[in-house]
């Protein structure tokens, strides 16, 4: 099979998974033993391109040219490439936990909820592998409206709020501002194709480029830059297995992604470099590192600190692109990786708490690490990635990340970058330590009468707190493959 196929098939066969979960959909077993296998296929497929990409191909693929010059076709490069590995891989291990999840909080709709998973897992190989700016949009759009009926999942009042909110701060920036970026940039270069080097070199005046920059910094709202970042939280009210793949696995990827994409491939480092807007948004995302780090701190409710964490996380990867330097891209597209694996990791532990004891509120908390270990050993690990420091990833895309605003001499964004780590160290930390020091809350259940999580969702989380240990034992693979979006 020739890798221009496989890119095709990467996009193809979650749109399969999702057929065969509805055809199934009588049979539980059944359906959920397609929804693993489609999975495993999924990455073995995009494991299948590692090797051509590495080797310097970049097999590409055209569906249909709508207009002349602006083609819906993909592309397998380096950095889309680390993107589509990340989703395939936790398509896998969320759709496990959901097996132990979903029953074990006798959730209804499952059927449902499995194809819009699988739906959204396609949307996402779209904007992984997408060759032009066209194609992003068009399944950057498509994954909005395939993970709305997830968020929407449980039909109350508090659900549809949250959807309305999802939708609409989702679909304006995109329309108002990213759209608008795009057929200006259009309108520029003649092209919206991905290049290495950019495409816009020469094509308008720096403040005209500015203007452009902003556009698509708020524009991508995925990103969930301040002021734009308040569907994340409302989100939250979906099942603990949708918050999984609106943190980890597909959305705000998608949209930190689209921001390192369009840095490196439609403005380009040189570029980028010499704007007077460029500044300036790195430093709105050093304001929404800090100022969601913040109000982290005020929620009590386990999934809403986690959310405002996530806020914080992504514009460290934001904050990389528009450093407009090597090591700002590396840090940054290895963030894509290491928090991903770090917060999935989290989202798991909060989701078998609730299954297995009700508890939302991390006041309510105190002692449960006695009966639960796994799980709070698990959460422990991934907040050390989420945190930055050893033996977890998260220490290497910090550390890169670093590096970056170092070289570009910005010695007070690299002061921002400490403080959000000791804020998020105290934020995060503080979850493990109530459960394995602290007494139990009063009116809650002896914990001796509480248990782990069924077995599919401890074993889910026991994979990504081992793999976030891996990822820094072994970070070398994920290094080398975005060190080929820059090369030396």
């Amino acid at each position: 099979m020739t890798p221009s196929v496989l890119v095709g098939l990467a996009v193809a066969l979650p749109l399969v998974g999702a057929g065969l979960v509805l055809a199934l959909g009588k049979w539980p077993n059944a359906r959920e033993g397609a929804t693993l296998v489609t999975g495993v296929a999924l990455f073995a497929t995009v494991m299948g391109l590692l090797g051509p990409v590495r080797s310097g191909l970049r097999p590409s693929l055209t569906l249909v040219e709508v207009v002349p010059g602006l083609k819906l076709g993909f592309q397998a490069e380096p950095l889309g490439l680390l993107f589509a590995l990340v989703a395939s891989f936790l398509w896998v291990v969320t759709s496990l936990y959901s097996i132990g999840y979903m029953r074990g909080h006798h959730e209804e709709h499952q059927t449902r909820f499995y194809a819009f998973f699988a739906f959204s897992i396609a949307s996402a190989m779209g904007v992984a592998f997408s060759a032009n700016l066209f194609t992003l949009f068009a399944f950057y759009e498509a994954l909005t409206l395939c993970t709305f009926p997830l968020v929407t999942h449980h039909g109350t009042e508090e659900a549809r709020k949250a959807g309305r909110v999802y939708l609409g701060i989702l679909l304006t920036t995109s329309v108002a501002f990213q759209l608008l970026a795009i057929i200006w940039t259009w309108q520029l270069a003649g092209t919206l194709d991905f290049r290495p080097g950019g495409i816009l070199a020469g094509t308008a005046s720096k403040g005209v480029l500015s203007v452009l920059l902003a556009l698509f910094v708020f524009g991508v709202g995925k990103a969930a830059v301040m002021p734009f970042h308040r569907w994340l939280p409302a989100a939250m009210v979906a099942p603990t297995p949708v918050s999984a793949l609106l943190h980890a696995v597909a959305v705000v990827k998608a949209g930190v992604f689209t921001i390192l994409k369009v840095s490196v491939y439609v403005f380009g480092l040189d570029v980028l470099g010499t704007l007077a807007a460029t500044p300036w948004l790195a430093w709105a995302a050093a304001a929404t590192i800090i100022l969601a780090s913040l109000v982290a701190f005020t929620k009590d409710n386990l999934k809403a600190r986690l959310a405002y964490s996530t806020i914080s996380q992504l514009s460290y990867i934001v904050l990389g692109a528009l450093l407009a330097n090597r090591w700002g891209i590396i840090g940054g597209g290895m963030h894509i990786a290491m928090h991903a694996f770090g917060k999935i990791t989290l989202f798991f532990g909060a989701g078998a708490v609730l299954v297995a004891t009700h508890e939302t509120e991390i006041s309510r908390m105190h002692g449960l690490g006695r009966t639960m270990p796994i799980t709070f050993g698990a959460f422990f690990v991934g907040a050390l990635s989420i945190v930055g420091v050893p033996p977890a990833g998260g220490a290497w895309s910090k550390w890169f990340l670093g590096l970056g605003t170092l070289e570009a001499g910005q010695i007070w964004l690299l002061a921002v970058l400490m403080l959000s780590s000791l804020l998020t160290l105290v934020y995060l930390l503080e979850v493990p330590a109530r459960a394995f020091f602290g007494k139990p809350a009063e009116g809650r259940a002896p914990v001796e009468g509480i248990h782990e999580a069924p077995w599919p969702s401890v074993l889910a989380l026991t994979i990504t707190a081992v793999a976030t240990v891996i990822l820094f034992v072994h970070p070398g693979p994920v290094f080398d493959l975005v060190s080929l979006v820059v090369p030396k």
